[in-house]
């Protein structure tokens, strides 16, 4: 009965606590260093009586560590085991963690409820100071335009594919973290490769491929089955003794079925062109066909010459010769069409007996 109220308030917690009205509010964010152990501070500096102590990670704001005097703490999956309310003073909700590792950058919101006089906040930003923070990683996420890439990818469907951050180093490098910006979404850390006392250390935060270091701390992450959702800007920030130097790679995903804007412009052009040759071809075997019948026509005319002169008739009466027969027909001529040569000898009419 107990673990079932126990959970009943965890729920509560998570619909009611952003709709918690915040009375006093630290201004300044404080900032702590990424390491083992670290501590976030968030002692209540009034006395009273503590109702519930909350922290949250932004931009989620999702609960990471909750405290009830009542009902105990909660963790989720995540920080279980990892964080630990240290409760050095009634009105302290401070944390520790442990076994920290580079996800664990960013924004943190602390809440203290209090009675009588309300809930007091603090906000503790928490960084790698090895590494300066960058404009865009605090602001919002720069627009593709203004991102200078070094190399681009395209992948089609299904395909394996590994990209990797090499980069020509002037010093000695130390650590470098692989991050990942999909369209329209800020930068979130995927890979860590860092050399440490004990030798090298790789931290794989990637849900949809491996990352792998080398000795020389050049990293790479392999892709198997690509899908849409691979696609973004990726960036490696190498840390080295001469100074923080990125790489940049964008990563083209088409749509299985779809057409890229290069494959569309080629595809455009291959059409035009075929229509070109198309038209071509045609127009040539016109201009064949008419020149050859104008060939023939000549030809002919030169093979007969008389087909070039128009054909004259006239109506010459034939009679027979004087026969038997022939003195039975009177009055009754018969006539050929004979065509008239042009000759100064004129063709002799034969009288009609």
């Amino acid at each position: 009965m107990e673990a079932v109220q126990r959970d009943h308030w965890y729920f509560m917690v998570l619909i009611f606590l952003p709709f918690l009205k915040v009375a006093v509010q630290q201004k300044d964010a404080i900032t702590v260093h990424l390491e083992e152990g670290m501590v976030l501070d968030c002692a209540c500096p009034w006395n009273g009586n503590l109702s519930m102590v909350s922290w949250t990670k932004v931009p989620d704001r999702d609960p990471i560590a909750v405290f009830h005097p009542e009902y105990g703490v909660n963790f989720p999956h995540h920080y279980r085991e990892r964080i630990e309310f240290l409760r050095t003073t009634p009105m302290d909700g401070s944390i520790s963690m442990r076994n920290v590792t580079h996800q664990d950058i960013g924004l943190y919101h602390c809440s203290v409820q209090t009675f009588p006089q309300g809930p007091w906040t603090r906000n503790i930003q928490v960084e790698d100071l090895d590494i300066p923070p960058k404009d865009d990683d605090i602001t919002e996420p720069p627009t593709p335009e203004w991102i200078k890439t070094d190399r681009e990818l395209v992948a089609r469907q299904n395909d394996n594919l590994t990209i990797s951050c090499n980069h020509v180093h002037n010093g000695t490098v130390y650590q470098v973290i692989l991050e990942k910006m999909p369209h329209g979404l800020p930068w979130s850390i995927i890979g860590v490769c860092k050399k440490v006392e004990g030798g090298l250390v790789n931290e794989d935060y990637s849900d949809r491929g491996r990352v792998s270091c080398a000795d020389s701390l050049d990293v790479s992450l392999h892709l198997t089955g690509v899908e849409p959702e691979d696609g973004g800007f990726y960036r490696c920030t190498f840390s080295t003794d001469a100074g923080v130097k990125t790489t940049t790679v964008l990563l083209t995903v088409p749509p299985q079925g779809g057409f890229s804007l290069s494959m569309y412009m080629m595809y455009i052009y291959i059409g035009a062109g075929a229509a070109g040759l198309i038209l071509f071809i045609i127009i040539l075997i016109l201009a064949l066909r008419h020149r050859k019948r104008n060939r023939r026509e000549e030809y002919r005319v030169k093979l007969h010459p008389s087909q070039s002169q128009p054909n004259f008739y006239e109506n010459v009466s034939v009679c027979p010769r004087s026969t038997k027969k022939s003195r039975q027909i009177k009055n009754c001529p018969v006539y050929a069409n004979l065509r008239t040569v042009r000759s100064h000898q004129t063709r002799r009419q034969l009288p009609c007996k």
